[in-house]
């Protein structure tokens, strides 16, 4: 057997090599087998395997899997620029206020990605990394501090190894903290028009996080999600007019994992249109 050890990138014989990951931890389990606990290089998943279930991957294949990755994303973000740029609204006589983006992630690299996305696309964000357990503890806090438009909930999550249960927030590792940041952002404020919401990750149990106040959420069917799903839904809510509903099937054809991955409820924009534009 290979030896691993943190920071490793690895794929899983068991799931035919599908997805990379980096080895944040190795423990054992209640029959003393050594398991790896692991993080997506771009899915939002934290899962475990034995390591007997492990490869390791060399830097080729690394270079080719983040290059594929890349050429996706960079799709799908001049895909959007392009839409943006022909889009009706678009008149030399009034400027725009996008709407202002409060993000808090679980992952710090995943956070500093979409914070540089958020960016490129022309979007006003803060960021904050906090633990999914975190959170709820800290949302409404950093909501008064912070005054948003549309607040972002993401991190890592899973359905648990041996679980049965869909609906059970029990079944997965960090739904529950999903689902208790959403009614905390709530209790701050619970028009979904006035704060809309974004929260959850890979697998995440969909249906409890929009019935918590969420707009946006993963997974209708327990599927991964791609790390920059989350600034690609957000991108169009920002970007349309706040007098408009936002196309749910639109929106969602926007992202890489599309509705296997997320889902939401109809919601306004968030873009408000000023007028005259000052020559200055």
């Amino acid at each position: 057997m290979d030896m691993f050890h943190s920071g490793d990138i690895v794929a899983r014989f068991s799931h035919r090599q599908d997805v990379f990951f980096r080895i944040v931890g190795i423990q054992s389990n209640n029959k003393g087998e050594s398991i790896a606990l692991l993080k997506g290089l771009n899915f939002r998943l934290l899962a475990d395997a034995p390591l007997d279930d492990l490869i390791d991957k060399n830097s080729v294949e690394i270079a080719h899997y983040e290059l594929r990755d890349s050429q996706v994303i960079y799709q799908k973000l001049h895909k959007v620029v392009n839409q943006r740029k022909g889009s009706p609204n678009n008149s030399e006589e009034f400027f725009e206020i996008p709407g202002r983006i409060l993000h808090l992630d679980g992952d710090e690299d995943y956070l500093g990605q979409c914070l540089k996305s958020y960016q490129q696309l022309g979007l006003q964000a803060k960021g904050f990394c906090k633990s999914e357990t975190e959170q709820p503890k800290v949302i409404g806090r950093i909501l008064q501090e912070n005054p948003a438009d549309i607040l972002v909930l993401t991190g890592h999550d899973g359905f648990l190894t041996g679980k049965k249960n869909f609906h059970s927030l029990e079944s997965y590792r960090n739904s529950r903290f999903f689902v208790d940041s959403v009614r905390e952002a709530r209790r701050f404020q619970p028009n979904r028009d006035s704060l809309v919401i974004f929260a959850g990750a890979c697998q995440s149990n969909y249906e409890a996080i929009l019935n918590a106040g969420a707009n946006f959420a993963s997974s209708p069917k327990r599927m991964l999600i791609h790390a920059f799903d989350p600034v690609f839904i957000v991108e169009r809510i920002a970007f349309t007019p706040i007098d408009k509903m936002i196309s749910l099937k639109e929106i969602l054809s926007h992202t890489i994992t599309g509705t296997d991955g997320v889902g939401g409820i109809e919601t306004r924009g968030q873009l408000r249109r000023g007028y005259p534009r000052s020559p200055y």
